[in-house]
């Protein structure tokens, strides 16, 4: 593995007060972590001047949500579907495409793709459920949603079963409103793997992708991290190193960018971005072969090579390994980056479960201060937030609730809990 750069923290504890403004939205469910798990794309988006966010509620009723940017007054649809909000893998993802159609697509686990989408521009209405290409849509799990610079919609999910998986993408057309099949394979777990990927569009249209593979469905076997971007939509794929890749890429194919062994407590499907130049950085977090402590760990590119820095000096210790959704005393970690620098969210129970920030500059191999937002315990929360607004504006505002966890897809008897939209003020 290439060396690690330890670099000392200052620590820095803000108060509730300046730090953060928080918009109630509605109760939903929070037994588990359905509604906060960080590979939500998206849980909350803006269009215009209009941001939507959507959750399930304490019966699993499928909830949308909009606003006027500025305002607390939340128009709030509780929609004709459902879903089995006690699988906490089972997220709500949703995006507006650049016509203003409001896309949606939830409940999956291994089962029948469910989509749909807006009556009309800005409207909260759904129409019927619909296959987007009727393709290979059968075992889905983890819709994600990404908007180009068109207006065009990418949709990756996988499709297939953990540790036996090959990752779908398709494309909406907002001039002929109908989705196609770019790839039915464009990652390939060969049968007896899968990849569990991270994913962004930076502001010239590049699209990012990132992913560690998984052997089995314990998330022990997760091992190495994998880079690749793509110029054209999707459709070609190159290295760091602008070296063509092969679709399918494989295991045998695609060299990782790190090495990191199976057992190393290395997590799956957390989250990237890139710099002003579109550099990718890749947040997530494993333990040292030397440690029995995982940390969180920054991978990036910083133009030549690839390079680590550890982000965190944490001093618990846990084991990850099983099957299902974990409780796990830290989130995976939310990644942003401005011109200035970059910041790494997270939620850690050593620090009281709070909203945490972990900031750097963007050049130089500076310290990393952690803020924690308010000094309110999130619970078994994982960050997510507005992408659309970020990459718009650069404002961060994270989907929050308190919500629990029990371990290996268990639910927690826990009341039904705020829904917040909590915009970070300050953040410069």
């Amino acid at each position: 593995m290439k060396s690690i750069k330890l670099f000392f923290l200052l620590v820095l504890i803000s108060t509730f007060g300046n730090a953060q403004e928080a918009s109630n939205v509605g109760l939903g469910w929070a037994g588990n972590s359905v509604n906060t798990v960080v590979f939500r794309k998206n849980s909350v988006v803006t269009f215009k001047n209009t941001q939507y966010t959507s959750y399930y509620d304490s019966i699993g009723n499928v909830i949308l949500a909009k606003r006027t940017l500025g305002s607390n007054n939340w128009n709030i649809k509780k929609t004709a579907y459902k879903g089995n909000y006690k699988d906490a893998h089972n997220s709500i993802s949703i995006i507006v495409d650049g016509d203003g159609f409001l896309h949606i697509s939830w409940d999956h686990h291994g089962n029948k793709l469910r989509y749909a989408k807006s009556i009309a521009p800005n409207s909260l209405d759904l129409g019927e459920e619909q296959p987007m290409t009727g393709q290979n849509e059968t075992k889905v799990t983890y819709p994600e949603f990404y908007k180009l610079k068109s207006g065009d919609l990418l949709f990756l999910y996988r499709e297939g079963a953990s540790g036996q998986g090959n990752l779908v993408l398709n494309r909406y057309h907002i001039k002929t409103k109908k989705w196609e099949r770019i790839h039915n394979n464009l990652i390939d777990g060969q049968g007896e793997r899968n990849a569990y990927w991270q994913a962004c569009i930076d502001k010239q249209g590049v699209f990012h992708l990132s992913w560690v593979w998984r052997e089995s469905s314990d998330v022990a076997t997760n091992h190495d991290m994998n880079y690749a971007k793509s110029l054209d939509g999707g459709k070609t794929w190159i290295s760091s190193e602008k070296q063509t890749l092969v679709i399918p890429m494989n295991l045998n194919s695609v060299k990782p960018i790190i090495t990191i062994p199976q057992k190393s407590e290395l997590i799956n499907s957390t989250s990237m971005t890139t710099d002003a130049k579109g550099n990718p950085y890749i947040a997530t977090y494993w333990r040292e072969q030397n440690s029995t402590i995982p940390q969180y760990h920054l991978i990036y590119f910083n133009g030549k090579k690839w390079d680590v820095q550890q982000v965190s000096d944490r001093k618990t210790p846990f084991s990850l390994s099983g099957v299902g959704t974990k409780r796990i005393p830290i989130s995976r970690p939310q990644i942003v980056a401005n011109d200035e620098r970059i910041s790494v969210i997270f939620r850690d129970e050593e620090r009281g479960n709070k909203i945490s920030i972990a900031t750097k500059k963007i050049k130089g191999n500076g310290i990393w201060n952690i803020t924690d937002v308010s000094n309110v315990d999130v619970g078994l929360w994982e960050p997510s937030y507005d992408t659309e607004l970020w990459q718009s504006k650069g404002k961060l505002d994270l989907f929050v609730q308190q919500t629990g966890q029990g371990d290996g897809e268990k639910s927690e008897n826990k009341p039904a809990q705020m829904v917040k939209i909590v915009s970070v003020n300050n953040f410069k």
